[in-house]
């Protein structure tokens, strides 16, 4: 490796010994089958150690390859290599009055890497990345190519699959009639007597703010589909300035709100494509429990805000629909997820952290793959009933655990 490589916060240097950008998938190929250990890193867009494949392993980057975007009008799906960024994607996809049914929070982040870590938008009936996935082809240990499709017994452990079962080269994607959103901002929204339910369900996607220095929320985005009622939202006051999630920080770099109509790419995601949302000095925490309990999570979070709020930049509650991936944090429950923005202090945060999840104990939460968290690999495992079943598929694919890292070994192995 010629050069120190971090991820996107800097908070992990890689240990890999050696970089590599392959520009032809037989270079690919190549390269996985001759080494004895090999991780990928995405966009870089991880917050822990998942990418790193250790001392005198293979980091491999996907951005050497051309960015495969193979639109089906007819069938309504796209063929996306395993290096394109959502914000590509959608722009493709677009321009074919397509879209897809929802994004995360920024744009900017690979489709691979996100689908491989349960990676999310918001909405009550909208599943994760994930569930747009409809067939994965996986570079496995030997060099040779793996298709599962949907519909086969193992596809519900090969696309939300942490890298663990090889180098996703393209994914297909479900795809629908394009549509507009227009965002409507809220302020000041009490936690006191809070409906959780029907806040959640008050638009397509909707997101709640808050830095816990006082109990509430202090904005409300409303993504509301223009084919769709808009609902009455009495909870809260309408925003009279545009905004950003993060007090202080410039509103410019968001999409735009106030109500305008805008296509759905231009508006699910909190940050336009065209901007840095920041400058990635923040840490962040991501944990997600069955929806039933998101009132009592967010009491039991305000109870220990003297704890969080000094470390914390933002807090988002969103929430996703159960899916069916073995490993997605959202399987087989519909789900309310409590996202951590921190300040960049690590040693700062980390007692923050554990206060989170002994605060979020008693309501069995699964930590984002992704982001930081202290909860032991084992507590993890147990979260997990289709674990067993992941960890012998990959076996069956990878047997020498070649794309296995320190990271996923205590979780898979036990």
């Amino acid at each position: 490796m010629s050069q120190t490589v971090t991820n996107w916060a800097g908070n992990i240097t890689f240990a890999a010994a050696e970089l590599h950008r392959p520009r032809s998938l037989d270079a690919l190929r190549s390269l996985v089958a001759r080494s004895a250990r090999v991780r990928v890193l995405g966009s870089g867009h991880s917050f822990n150690e998942i990418a790193d494949p250790g001392d005198g392993g293979v980091l491999l980057s996907l951005e050497g390859l051309t960015g495969e975007i193979d639109v089906d009008t007819a069938a309504r799906t796209v063929r996306v290599g395993g290096g394109v960024r959502y914000a590509e994607l959608a722009r493709r996809v677009h321009e074919h009055g397509l879209a897809l049914p929802n994004m995360a929070s920024l744009p900017h982040i690979s489709v691979a890497g996100s689908v491989a870590t349960g990676t999310h938008g918001s909405g009550v009936r909208n599943g994760s990345l994930a569930s747009a996935v409809r067939e994965v082809e996986i570079v496995t240990a030997d060099g040779s190519t793996v298709v599962v499709g949907r519909g086969e017994r193992r596809f519900g452990g090969a696309v939300t699959s942490l890298g663990a079962l090889g180098v996703v080269t393209a994914l297909t994607l479900d795809l629908e009639p394009g549509y507009l959103v227009e965002q409507h901002l809220f302020t000041e929204l009490p936690l006191e007597r809070l409906d959780f339910e029907t806040v959640a369900a008050a638009a397509y996607s909707v997101s709640l703010f808050t830095d816990w220095a006082a109990p509430g929320f202090r904005q409300v985005w409303l993504k509301r589909r223009t084919d769709q009622p808009l609902a009455d939202f009495p909870w809260a006051t309408p925003a009279v300035a545009a905004l950003h999630p993060v007090p202080g920080m410039p509103a410019v770099n968001c999409t735009e709100q106030f109500g305008v109509p805008g296509p759905w790419h231009e508006r699910l995601p909190h940050f336009r494509a065209e901007f840095t949302p920041s400058s990635g000095n923040e840490l962040q925490s991501e944990y997600l429990l069955a929806r039933g309990h998101a009132t009592e999570a967010l009491h039991a979070i305000d109870r220990i805000r003297n704890t969080v709020s000094p470390v914390l930049q933002v807090c988002e509650v969103r929430t996703v629909a159960a899916d069916e991936q073995w490993l997605s944090p959202s399987y087989g429950r519909d789900t309310v997820a409590l996202h951590f923005t921190w300040v960049e202090d690590a040693a700062a945060v980390l007692p923050a952290v554990r206060a989170v999840e002994a605060a979020l104990e008693p309501f069995g939460p699964r930590p984002h793959w992704g982001k930081v968290f202290a909860m032991p690999a084992d507590v993890v495992r147990g979260r997990y009933p289709r674990m067993d079943d992941f960890a012998a598929l990959a076996r069956v694919l990878d047997p020498g655990a070649k794309f296995t890292n320190a990271f996923l070994r205590g979780v898979l192995a036990g």
